[in-house]
């Protein structure tokens, strides 16, 4: 134990003296929180569209000042014309347009069906998709009121569970929480080790008294430290920068996440072992954990509109089974009787790749 202590210690100045991977590894949490919060967010917000009224009676001006006075929505071109709707497009000034036909009000006064028409910009699809749901649930609500002071019926009313001011926070948060953790243990520990070898400390690591596991211990253990603290540094500025509250048991989510760091550290050193340069245990770590993490997770695009083939790698990605216990424990505020499958999971890969660690580890170098 004295030993490991020593070697944890060295270790951890040499952390420390190296301030640009001090910088990064402090400052990329806050960037990525900062950015995805503000500037990146995908939130539907004052969205300008058109309005092209051919109505122009009493229930169109009503329902142009419901979208108007809704904060997702900014009127910002009254058209005249289908040309002048096209041209608008063109211009990418506007992202929908509302067309109110001629026999609007009519139709609703004489208890027909009401038709209206939504054209969106299709070159950004996801935009497309939610400005629509959006505009749709506006008019649900419109239409509803409107049959409901004409006739007796029911009025549908929506709910959004678990984020009913639709923030972008909740969907992203979990996802950084697992990238930032996959960067920092896995790429860190696998160019530290390596760094060993190529400059040729690594024989007299090996030849020294010290058990080769207290060697591998004493490498993980300061980004195992690093990256509970970056854990809570997240969790943090989630609650008091981005106002997204804990729903689920904190206890619970510091639980997972220990394994989940131990998963990743794992990869790294399985990484390290099989890799003898610093530029091949990066691109390795880049190309075979990171983009995977970041396409295949469900992050950034949803895992069930995925082929059954992509589908398949995705679920041997560990990050991918670690996003959905953070929302589901942050934004569900589920317990482990819901996760526990996934926890499962997590807990047989890291008892895998540590099998692997210590089979492919060699006391002797090549």
């Amino acid at each position: 134990m004295k030993q490991l202590l020593t070697f944890v210690k060295k270790e951890f100045l040499h952390v420390l003296r190296d301030r640009r991977t001090l910088l990064l590894l402090f400052g990329m949490p806050v960037v990525q929180i900062l950015l995805f919060g503000f500037a990146l967010s995908t939130e539907v917000k004052n969205t300008k569209i058109g309005v092209l009224d051919l109505d122009k009676s009493q229930t169109s001006f009503e329902i142009i000042s419901k979208i108007n006075a809704n904060q997702y929505f900014d009127i910002d071109k009254n058209l005249k014309s289908i040309d002048q709707a096209e041209n608008a497009f063109k211009g990418g000034k506007i992202k929908m347009i509302v067309v109110i036909p001629t026999q609007f009000s009519a139709d609703i006064n004489s208890g027909k069906k009401a038709q209206l028409q939504l054209i969106t910009d299709g070159t950004d699809l996801n935009l497309a998709n939610q400005i629509y749901s959006f505009m749709s649930n506006i008019l649900l609500d419109f239409y509803g009121r409107q049959t409901l002071q004409q006739n007796s019926g029911v009025q549908p009313e929506i709910r959004m569970l678990y984020n009913p001011q639709l923030k972008g926070a909740p969907n992203f948060v979990p996802g950084v929480m697992a990238f930032i953790l996959l960067i920092i243990c896995v790429l860190m520990t696998a160019i530290a080790i390596v760094r060993e070898k190529e400059s040729g400390s690594m024989e007299i690591l090996l030849v020294s008294p010290m058990k080769p596991y207290i060697i591998i211990l004493a490498k993980a253990i300061p980004y195992f430290i690093l990256s509970l603290i970056i854990l809570v540094s997240i969790i943090i500025l989630s609650v008091t920068v981005l106002d997204l509250p804990i729903k689920g048991n904190l206890i619970l989510l510091f639980g997972i996440s220990i394994i989940f760091i131990i998963t990743n550290l794992l990869i790294g050193i399985v990484i390290s072992i099989l890799t003898k340069t610093q530029q091949t245990a990066m691109l390795i770590s880049l190309v075979g954990t990171m983009l995977p993490t970041l396409m295949l997770s469900g992050f950034m695009f949803p895992v069930e509109n995925m082929p059954i083939p992509l589908q398949m790698v995705g679920n041997l990605i560990p990050a991918k089974w670690y996003y959905q216990i953070v929302k589901n424990i942050m934004i569900k505020g589920t317990g482990l009787e819901v996760v526990w499958k996934h926890v499962l999971v997590l807990f047989a890969m890291m008892a895998v790749l540590f099998i692997i660690a210590v089979k492919k580890f060699k006391i002797r170098l090549e």
